[in-house]
C-alpha cells in the first residue's frame, strides 16, 4: 500500500519500536517493490558553534589564534567524524531487522536542524509514509510528543505514523485498530487506509465516532448569566435553549450514528466486517479515553477533520491526540468521499419559501444541522423538494 517508507531514527524506544512496523509494511508490500530508507540527522555545525562560543572561557594556554584554531579543527574532525559513526550506527540496527526479513534498506545520513532535515527528506525522496518515534532520547518524565516529531508533523503533507513503545506488539497478540470517524472526506480516507493495515497487521477494525453536545450546555449556561431580561427577550433565550433540546443533541447523534453507517458500508463493499462506537463528549477527550480502555494497536485519524479551514496544518482533535494516546498514530493525508456523502453524487432539493422561512428563523449555529437532518429524510422518502409539511415531521419525531 506504500511505496516508499522512511524510517527516522535516534535509537529511542519509540523510534525502535517503527522499525519494527517498518519492516512489516515493507515485507507485505515486497511484490510491488516497495523500498524502505532509515534516515538519522546530526548537527555537526551545531556542536561546533557551541565550541566557539566557549572558547573564551577556555584556559589561558588555549587562547592563543593559532591554539585555537588547531582546537577548532581538531573538535570539527572528532565532532564530523563521531556522530557520523554513530548516525552509521543507528543505520547498522535497522539493517539489521531488515535484512532479516529479507529486505535490503537503503541508509540515509542528514546533518543539520534535525527536523528541517526530516521534513527535506520527505519531500526531496518522495516518501508516502514517514515513520518516526513520539519521544526521542530527551524525553523526561512530563513529556508528552517530541518537539522533533510534533514539528515534522506539521510540515510533512504525506501519511505518519508515530510510534510508541507502549502500544502492542504486532503478532504476539489479536490487535486492534481505530479510526477515528467525522464525516470527513479524510477520515473515511484514513478508514481505507486502515482496512489495508487491518490485512497485514491481522487487526481488527473499529469505527469511532465522537459528538460534542456539551459546549451548547456551556455557552447557554453562560449566557444566562450575562443576558439581562429584556436581552433574554430579544435573544429569545427561552426559545433557544428548547429548540437546543429538541433538535441539537438528537440531531448531532444521529448526523454521527450517521457517519458510522457510511463506514460501516463502506467497509463491507470492500468484504470487511467492522465494528463501530458511538461516543458522547469532547471527542478528543473521549477518543482519548477510549484508546486507554481498548489499547489497540493504532488510532488512525485524518489530517484535519470536518471543521478544517485552509492552509491548517492539524485540526485540533488529531493534535490532542498526537499527544495523549498510547497507541501508535497514523496521521493519514488521504481523502475519500463515499458517493453517499459525495454532494456531487446528490441533485439538490428545491426548498419551499414555506420551508426556507423556518430554516431562516433557526440559530446560525443549528441551521446546518437541521437542513442536513431535514435533506436526508426528504432524499430517504424519494422527495425532491423540502416542504413546511414535512420540516414539523421531522421536528415531531426528533421529539419522540
Amino acid at each position: 500500500m506504500y511505496k516508499n517508507i522512511l524510517i527516522c531514527l535516534d535509537n529511542s524506544d519509540h523510534a525502535n519500536a517503527g522499525i519494527g512496523l517498518g519492516v512489516i509494511l515493507t515485507k507485505a508490500s515486497e511484490k510491488t517493490g516497495t523500498k524502505l530508507t532509515g534516515c538519522h540527522v546530526y548537527a555537526a555545525k551545531l556542536h561546533n558553534e557551541r565550541f566557539m562560543q566557549m572558547e573564551s572561557g577556555l584556559p589561558e594556554k588555549y587562547q592563543a589564534e593559532e591554539e585555537l584554531k588547531k582546537q577548532r579543527e581538531t573538535h570539527d574532525s572528532l565532532i564530523t567524524k563521531g556522530l557520523e559513526i554513530i548516525s552509521d550506527s543507528y543505520l547498522a540496527v535497522l539493517h539489521a531487522r531488515a535484512t532479516e526479513a529479507g529486505i535490503e534498506p537503503r541508509g540515509v545520513n542528514r546533518e543539520g536542524k534535525n527536523y528541517e532535515e526530516i521534513v527535506k527528506e520527505v519531500e526531496e525522496g518522495g516518501y508516502d509514509l514517514a515513520v518516526l518515534g513520539a519521544l526521542g532520547l530527551g524525553k523526561v518524565g512530563t513529556s508528552r510528543v517530541g518537539s522533533v516529531c510534533e514539528r515534522v508533523v506539521r510540515r510533512v503533507r504525506s501519511d505518519v505514523l508515530v510510534t510508541r513503545d507502549s502500544a502492542p506488539t504486532p503478532g504476539k497478540e489479536k490487535g486492534k485498530i481505530l479510526v477515528a470517524i467525522d464525516g470527513s472526506p479524510a477520515s473515511f480516507g484514513g478508514l481505507k487506509t486502515a482496512l489495508e493495515l487491518s490485512k497485514i497487521f491481522d487487526a481488527e477494525v473499529e469505527a469511532v465516532s465522537a459528538f460534542d453536545p456539551d459546549y451548547h450546555y456551556a455557552a447557554f449556561k453562560s449566557i444566562a448569566g450575562v443576558l439581562s431580561e429584556e436581552a433574554g427577550k430579544i435573544f429569545k433565550f427561552e426559545e433557544q435553549e428548547k429548540l437546543h433540546d429538541e433538535i441539537i443533541d438528537k440531531g448531532l447523534a444521529k448526523i454521527y450514528q450517521g457517519h458510522l453507517t457510511t463506514a460501516v458500508r463502506m467497509a463491507k463493499a470492500e468484504g470487511f466486517e467492522i465494528g463501530e462506537k458511538l461516543l458522547s463528549g469532547k471527542p478528543y477527550d473521549k477518543l482519548i479515553g477510549y484508546v486507554k480502555e481498548v489499547k489497540p494497536l493504532m488510532l488512525v485519524m485524518g489530517r484535519t477533520g470536518v471543521h478544517t479551514a485552509p492552509g491548517l496544518d492539524i485540526g485540533s482533535n488529531t493534535e490532542n491526540c498526537l499527544r495523549e494516546v498510547g497507541c501508535h498514530l497514523l496521521i493519514s493525508s488521504r481523502e475519500f468521499a463515499p458517493p453517499e456523502t459525495a454532494s456531487t453524487d446528490a441533485p439538490p432539493l428545491a426548498w419551499t419559501d414555506e420551508a426556507s422561512a423556518i430554516l431562516n428563523k433557526i440559530p446560525s449555529f443549528a441551521r446546518g444541522i437541521v437542513r442536513n437532518m431535514v435533506e436526508e429524510t426528504a432524499r430517504k422518502q424519494g422527495l425532491t423538494e423540502v416542504t413546511d409539511e414535512l420540516m414539523w415531521k421531522v421536528r415531531k419525531d426528533m421529539g419522540q
